[in-house]
Protein backbone atom coordinates (compact mmCIF):
# COMPACT_ATOMS: atom_id res chain seq x y z
CA UNK A 1 0.00 0.00 0.00
CA UNK A 2 0.88 3.30 -1.34
CA UNK A 3 0.10 6.33 1.68
CA UNK A 4 -0.49 10.17 0.69
CA UNK A 5 -0.58 11.67 3.74
CA UNK A 6 0.37 11.29 7.40
CA UNK A 7 -1.17 12.82 10.40
CA UNK A 8 0.23 13.42 13.67
CA UNK A 9 -0.20 13.12 17.49
CA UNK A 10 1.75 16.06 19.21
CA UNK A 11 2.55 15.59 22.51
CA UNK A 12 4.75 12.52 23.06
CA UNK A 13 4.88 11.94 19.41
CA UNK A 14 6.03 15.12 17.54
CA UNK A 15 6.93 17.26 20.65
CA UNK A 16 8.41 16.10 24.35
CA UNK A 17 6.25 18.44 26.26
CA UNK A 18 6.02 16.59 29.29
CA UNK A 19 8.14 18.50 31.42
CA UNK A 20 6.13 21.75 30.76
CA UNK A 21 3.05 19.72 31.48
CA UNK A 22 4.28 19.02 34.76
CA UNK A 23 5.15 22.34 35.24
CA UNK A 24 2.06 23.85 34.42
CA UNK A 25 -0.11 20.79 36.47
CA UNK A 26 2.18 21.90 39.20
CA UNK A 27 1.78 25.28 39.14
CA UNK A 28 -2.04 24.57 39.22
CA UNK A 29 -1.86 22.31 42.17
CA UNK A 30 -0.19 24.69 44.47
CA UNK A 31 -2.89 27.19 43.43
CA UNK A 32 -5.34 25.14 45.11
CA UNK A 33 -2.61 24.20 48.05
CA UNK A 34 -2.96 20.06 46.58
CA UNK A 35 0.30 18.26 46.57
CA UNK A 36 2.41 18.22 43.74
CA UNK A 37 2.56 15.57 40.95
CA UNK A 38 5.48 13.94 39.57
CA UNK A 39 6.66 13.80 35.99
CA UNK A 40 5.67 9.76 35.54
CA UNK A 41 2.39 10.66 36.76
CA UNK A 42 1.62 13.15 34.87
CA UNK A 43 2.71 10.87 31.89
CA UNK A 44 0.15 8.36 32.51
CA UNK A 45 -2.35 11.65 33.14
CA UNK A 46 -2.09 12.85 29.71
CA UNK A 47 -3.40 11.96 26.24
CA UNK A 48 -7.14 12.30 26.78
CA UNK A 49 -7.41 16.27 26.95
CA UNK A 50 -6.53 18.86 28.93
CA UNK A 51 -9.95 18.52 31.25
CA UNK A 52 -9.17 14.49 31.83
CA UNK A 53 -5.60 15.84 32.96
CA UNK A 54 -7.40 18.09 35.19
CA UNK A 55 -9.75 15.42 36.40
CA UNK A 56 -6.89 12.83 36.82
CA UNK A 57 -4.60 15.37 38.65
CA UNK A 58 -6.80 16.52 40.84
CA UNK A 59 -9.07 13.33 41.60
CA UNK A 60 -11.99 14.14 41.35
CA UNK A 61 -15.25 14.60 38.90
CA UNK A 62 -16.23 17.86 40.87
CA UNK A 63 -17.51 19.95 37.42
CA UNK A 64 -17.39 22.88 38.99
CA UNK A 65 -13.62 22.37 40.68
CA UNK A 66 -12.29 20.77 37.40
CA UNK A 67 -13.67 24.13 35.54
CA UNK A 68 -12.15 26.19 37.42
CA UNK A 69 -8.83 24.37 37.85
CA UNK A 70 -8.90 24.13 33.81
CA UNK A 71 -9.12 28.06 33.32
CA UNK A 72 -6.24 28.40 36.02
CA UNK A 73 -4.24 25.58 34.39
CA UNK A 74 -4.69 27.26 30.79
CA UNK A 75 -3.01 30.15 32.07
CA UNK A 76 -0.01 28.24 33.43
CA UNK A 77 0.16 26.14 30.50
CA UNK A 78 -0.20 29.34 27.62
CA UNK A 79 3.24 30.22 30.10
CA UNK A 80 5.47 27.70 29.89
CA UNK A 81 4.29 26.17 26.61
CA UNK A 82 7.91 26.50 25.06
CA UNK A 83 10.40 26.80 28.14
CA UNK A 84 11.44 23.15 28.08
CA UNK A 85 9.34 21.65 25.14
CA UNK A 86 11.46 20.25 21.80
CA UNK A 87 11.08 18.06 18.89
CA UNK A 88 12.27 14.66 19.05
CA UNK A 89 15.23 13.41 17.50
CA UNK A 90 14.65 13.16 13.70
CA UNK A 91 11.32 14.80 13.63
CA UNK A 92 12.28 17.84 12.41
CA UNK A 93 14.14 16.11 9.94
CA UNK A 94 11.45 13.52 8.97
CA UNK A 95 9.07 16.20 8.59
CA UNK A 96 11.21 18.70 6.28
CA UNK A 97 11.67 15.49 3.82
CA UNK A 98 7.75 15.10 4.08
CA UNK A 99 7.19 18.67 2.85
CA UNK A 100 10.05 18.04 0.15
CA UNK A 101 8.35 14.88 -1.23
CA UNK A 102 5.03 17.13 -1.04
CA UNK A 103 3.42 14.39 1.31
CA UNK A 104 1.36 16.22 3.26
CA UNK A 105 1.36 16.33 6.94
CA UNK A 106 -1.04 17.44 9.60
CA UNK A 107 -1.47 17.37 13.35
CA UNK A 108 -4.56 15.90 15.22
CA UNK A 109 -4.33 16.47 18.70
CA UNK A 110 -6.68 16.24 21.94
CA UNK A 111 -4.26 19.19 23.78
CA UNK A 112 -5.71 22.57 23.41
CA UNK A 113 -6.25 24.51 19.93
CA UNK A 114 -4.13 27.03 20.87
CA UNK A 115 -1.89 25.06 22.18
CA UNK A 116 -1.27 23.09 19.29
CA UNK A 117 -1.02 26.24 16.78
CA UNK A 118 1.45 27.71 18.81
CA UNK A 119 3.78 25.02 19.58
CA UNK A 120 3.17 24.06 15.71
CA UNK A 121 4.19 27.51 15.01
CA UNK A 122 7.47 28.31 17.28
CA UNK A 123 8.80 24.22 17.50
CA UNK A 124 8.49 23.63 13.97
CA UNK A 125 8.85 27.37 12.02
CA UNK A 126 10.13 25.55 8.82
CA UNK A 127 7.45 23.18 8.24
CA UNK A 128 4.22 22.98 6.61
CA UNK A 129 1.60 21.61 8.45
CA UNK A 130 -1.77 21.13 5.98
CA UNK A 131 -3.99 21.28 9.33
CA UNK A 132 -3.21 21.86 12.96
CA UNK A 133 -6.30 20.91 14.52
CA UNK A 134 -6.31 20.49 18.60
CA UNK A 135 -9.37 19.41 21.42
CA UNK A 136 -10.10 16.60 18.73
CA UNK A 137 -11.79 14.44 21.15
CA UNK A 138 -10.01 11.36 20.20
CA UNK A 139 -10.44 8.26 20.27
CA UNK A 140 -13.31 9.62 18.44
CA UNK A 141 -12.37 10.16 14.62
CA UNK A 142 -14.34 12.88 13.07
CA UNK A 143 -11.48 15.33 13.28
CA UNK A 144 -8.72 13.38 12.07
CA UNK A 145 -11.45 12.36 9.18
CA UNK A 146 -12.28 15.51 8.53
CA UNK A 147 -8.27 16.68 7.83
CA UNK A 148 -8.02 13.57 5.62
CA UNK A 149 -11.30 14.95 3.88
CA UNK A 150 -9.73 18.68 3.70
CA UNK A 151 -6.73 17.43 2.23
CA UNK A 152 -8.36 15.20 -0.48
CA UNK A 153 -7.35 11.82 0.37
CA UNK A 154 -9.33 8.36 1.20
CA UNK A 155 -8.90 6.96 4.92
CA UNK A 156 -7.09 4.02 3.97
CA UNK A 157 -4.61 6.31 2.52
CA UNK A 158 -3.41 7.69 5.94
CA UNK A 159 -0.62 6.78 8.23
CA UNK A 160 -1.42 8.28 11.45
CA UNK A 161 1.38 8.45 14.25
CA UNK A 162 1.00 8.70 17.34
CA UNK A 163 2.41 7.29 20.78
CA UNK A 164 -0.81 5.72 23.21
CA UNK A 165 -3.68 3.83 23.19
CA UNK A 166 -5.64 6.39 22.24
CA UNK A 167 -4.38 7.34 19.22
CA UNK A 168 -3.87 3.96 17.86
CA UNK A 169 -8.00 3.33 18.41
CA UNK A 170 -8.42 6.90 16.66
CA UNK A 171 -6.24 5.41 13.91
CA UNK A 172 -8.27 2.52 14.13
CA UNK A 173 -11.76 4.22 14.03
CA UNK A 174 -10.79 6.46 10.90
CA UNK A 175 -9.52 3.63 8.86
CA UNK A 176 -6.02 4.70 8.84
CA UNK A 177 -3.18 2.35 9.02
CA UNK A 178 -2.14 2.87 12.66
CA UNK A 179 1.48 3.72 13.63
CA UNK A 180 2.73 3.26 17.02
CA UNK A 181 6.29 5.46 17.99
CA UNK A 182 7.85 4.27 21.05
CA UNK A 183 9.71 7.16 22.10
CA UNK A 184 6.42 8.71 23.92
CA UNK A 185 4.65 8.83 26.62
CA UNK A 186 3.65 4.85 26.51
CA UNK A 187 5.26 1.50 26.58
CA UNK A 188 5.47 -0.46 23.30
CA UNK A 189 3.19 -3.04 24.52
CA UNK A 190 0.41 -0.58 24.97
CA UNK A 191 0.52 0.12 21.51
CA UNK A 192 0.55 -3.17 20.19
CA UNK A 193 -2.43 -4.25 22.42
CA UNK A 194 -4.35 -1.44 21.37
CA UNK A 195 -3.78 -2.71 17.78
CA UNK A 196 -0.63 -0.99 15.97
CA UNK A 197 -0.02 -2.38 12.56
CA UNK A 198 3.61 -0.91 12.68
CA UNK A 199 5.99 -0.10 15.33
CA UNK A 200 8.41 2.75 14.95
CA UNK A 201 11.29 3.48 17.35
CA UNK A 202 13.32 5.66 15.55
CA UNK A 203 12.05 8.43 12.84
CA UNK A 204 14.16 7.43 10.50
CA UNK A 205 12.64 4.37 10.32
CA UNK A 206 9.66 5.78 9.25
CA UNK A 207 10.39 6.05 5.41
CA UNK A 208 12.07 2.24 5.03
CA UNK A 209 8.74 0.67 7.04
CA UNK A 210 5.80 2.73 5.17
CA UNK A 211 6.04 3.61 1.53
CA UNK A 212 4.58 7.07 0.79
CA UNK A 213 3.70 8.55 -2.43
CA UNK A 214 1.31 10.99 -4.48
Amino acid sequence: MIYKAAIFDMDGTLTDTLEDLTDSVNEMLEHYNLPRRTIDEVRIFVGNGARKLMERALETTDENFINSALEYYNGCYERHLTNKTKPYAGIVELLTAMNEKNIPVAICTNKQHFAAVELAEKIFPTIKFAEVIGDAKKPNPARALEIAKNIGVAPNEVAYFGDTSVDIETAINAGFLAVGVTWGFRPESELIESGAKIIIHRADEIFNLIKFGG
